[in-house]
This record gives structure tokens, sequence and C-alpha cells, in this order.
């Protein structure tokens, strides 16, 4: 862990003196503050972004959560929403209206999908992908009422890797925002803001909560652009974390840099122990070195993290059910970035009746490495791929 990263997690914006110097900041589990008179309140009402007035607005235990995150990113600001889609959602609209386009990485999280091929078009707002991540292919789909690049770098079922530095530097030269979700790697192993990105995303389910009882969603960037979306979007759609679960991400945060570094730990032993096995076709690991992007990964980031995923040489679904199935230590369960492992087949998703050049291939399958011991990991991938691959099913 870099130095001043414990000073952020566990002593940013707690002025115990407030709180009768209790270690752990309170919770606020309010929706409503008094004031001393009218005139503070006429004063209060005239900007809410600086003034407790309504938990909808602004929180002290959101307020906390809120520092926190935006130092730990190196912006000015940051807003935390009910769910990352919620911030997904609000970022996109505060930048975007009718007539404008859009491009956006190709493969993005499920939802992000369908909201650039199902909603964003009622609103007379296009989308276009750029296929591969790459500079080029985000120039080729730009037209000249592009306004915004979404990016996800890596993103988290083929781990697909783009140049921050350079679709950033070309978007700005051509006035075009960029929104980049940095879920998996956190702020500890990556920086876009730094890279010249605009806004950055979390879902705060993942490893910034950590325990796997919250759903949460973060944007962080500079001031004006914070300030624009908190007095329009944020407010008027009022998708906004309660008091309760930002204490409980103030709770994860506490503990991100270890059960990151445990994870990531986790997952190269693992990676290490299966490459080479027969049962595998491919590994989608950005700090693999067979992984087609892992010049530009081990460039602009500090690490990657537990999250990983397996193209499996088998020849039906049955076989990749049976692979997941005889896996005793990961869940067959969505999400990642608590403290239990984890295991995602493509193929519960993969729609056999569509077009395969436009999915995840379904024998791939994705694991997340916990903070379980190694050993009983690496033994537990072992033995579900010698199952399918030696039909000891």
């Amino acid at each position: 862990m870099e130095s001043g990263w414990s000073e952020i997690l566990n002593g940013l914006g707690e002025n115990r003196e407030t709180y009768n110097g209790a270690i752990t900041p309170p919770l606020f589990q309010t929706s409503n503050f008094a004031f001393e008179g009218t005139e503070k309140m006429r004063e209060s009402l005239q900007d809410e972004y600086l003034h407790a007035i309504y938990s909808r607005g602004k929180n002290p235990t959101v307020a906390i959560l809120r520092e926190k995150l935006a130092a730990m990113e190196g912006a000015d600001d940051a807003l935390v929403f009910s769910s990352g889609c919620a911030a997904i959602t609000t970022a996109l609209f505060s930048q975007l209206k009718a007539g404008d386009h859009m491009v956006c990485i190709s493969h993005p999280y499920s939802w992000v999908q369908h909201i650039c091929n199902h909603i964003l078009p009622k609103y007379g707002i296009s989308v276009s992908y750029a296929n591969d991540g790459s500079l080029e292919a985000y120039k080729a789909a730009t037209r000249a009422e592009t306004r915004l690049y979404y990016l996800e770098s890596p993103n988290t079922f083929t781990f697909g890797i783009t140049d921050i530095a350079g679709v950033a530097a070309f978007a700005r030269q051509n006035h075009i925002i960029t929104i980049i979700d940095n879920s998996y790697c956190t702020p500890l192993y990556q920086q876009p803001l730094a890279q010249g990105v605009d806004l950055v995303l979390h879902s705060g389910s993942k490893y910034l909560s950590g325990h796997s009882d919250v759903v949460a969603g973060v944007i962080v960037g500079r001031n004006d652009l914070i300030r624009k979306i908190y007095h329009s979007e944020y407010l008027a759609f009022g998708a906004v974390i309660q008091p309760f679960e930002a204490w409980l991400m103030l709770r994860g945060l506490r503990t991100l840099a270890l059960r990151l570094e445990k994870s990531s730990q986790n997952a190269q032993a693992v990676i290490q122990a299966i490459a080479g096995h027969p049962a595998i076709d491919k590994i989608y690991y950005p700090f693999h070195p067979s992984f087609e992007g892992y010049t530009l990964a081990t460039k602009q980031m500090k690490n990657a993290s537990g999250l990983f995923s397996l193209k499996l040489k088998v020849t039906s679904p049955a076989q990749i059910a049976a692979f997941a199935d005889n896996l005793k230590y990961f869940l067959k369960a969505v999400s990642w970035g608590g403290f239990e492992s984890l295991v995602f087949p493509a193929y519960t998703f993969y729609r056999f009746d569509q077009p395969a050049e436009n999915q995840i291939p379904w024998q791939v399958v994705r694991l997340y490495c916990g903070l379980e011991e190694t050993h009983v990991l690496i033994e537990d991938v072992l033995n579900a791929l010698n199952k399918i691959y030696y039909g000891r099913i």
C-alpha cells in the first residue's frame, strides 16, 4: 500500500472531536435537519450543495464517504448513489441531450449495453461501439455530433484494455467528455483522472464496500462537473445512497488495501497454477503475459485485481455446468469484490439464437478469488478442471 492511502481510508474527513472522539464515524440516520433560525434556513436553502437540509442532498455520514472517495481518485468531489446503475445513468444523462452521439466500449457491463441499445435511443441519443477499445476504434466511431466516450478498462468478463490516456487526449482535443468505469482496479490500482479522463464511475457494491452487503454507485470528478450533476440530475433523480449504506461503505474502506491485495495475490497464484492445463483454451487476465492487452495494462495499471476468466476447451454447455458445479469454494453468483470466491459461467446469459460475434463466447467462465486460503482455491480449480478434461464428472 502506498504512503497516504491509510491516511485517506482511516482518517480523512473524520473530525472525531465533533463526535466525542468516536473511532468509527457516527451514522446520521436522519432524513431532515433543523435550523437555529429562519435566516439560517434561508441562507442554507440558497445552496444545498454546501448545507445539510435534507439527506437526499447532503448527509454528514455520506459527506465523510464522499470526501474519502474523491481523495482516493485525486478528484475534487464525489457523489454516491443507491446503485452502480444509478451512477451510470445519472452520469450519462448529465452529459447527453437529444441529437447527441456517444461511443461506448464494446461488450460493456450488460446494463450499460441495455441503456445504450434501448433507453438512450428513446431520448434521441445514438450510440456506436468501439469494437476493440483502441484509440483507432474510438476515432473510427466518432461523428460530428459525438459528445461522450464511455470506457471500461479493463471490462469485467473479457478484460479488454483501452489506451486511457490516448483516448482521453483525443477526446479533449475534440471537446468530448470521457467517462470510465474503474470498478475492477479501484483507485488503488488505476488513476484514470490522472490520465485525462473527466468522470470516473465505481460500483460501490464491489471492492469499495467489500462485504457483499451494500449496493451503491459512485461518480468522481472535478468540481465543475460534479456540481453541475449535483444541482440537476443528482437531486432530481434522487437515487442517492442512504446513510446506513454509506456507513457500511466507510467500514469497508478501512480494509480495502488489504482485501484488494489478498484477492489479487490469490488470483495470480491460481492462474500460475492452472496455466497450461489442457482443459484451458485461453486465460483472460490483464497481468498474465499471454493476454493480448498485457503491455498496455502493465503500463497504466499498478496491479490487476482478483477477477479473471477462462475459456475452456469444451464441446457442450453441460461441461461448463459440470466445471462450475464441481467447485466447492466458488459460489455460483454474479458480482464480485467481496470476501467470498465466485464463479459466473457466460453460458448462463448466452443467447444461442443470436449471432455469436456479438456475444461473449459461451465457453468462457469468470472466476473471482476472494479471501480464502490460496492453496484451497488452487486445489479447487484444478480438481474441477481435471474432472471435465479427464471425464471424471
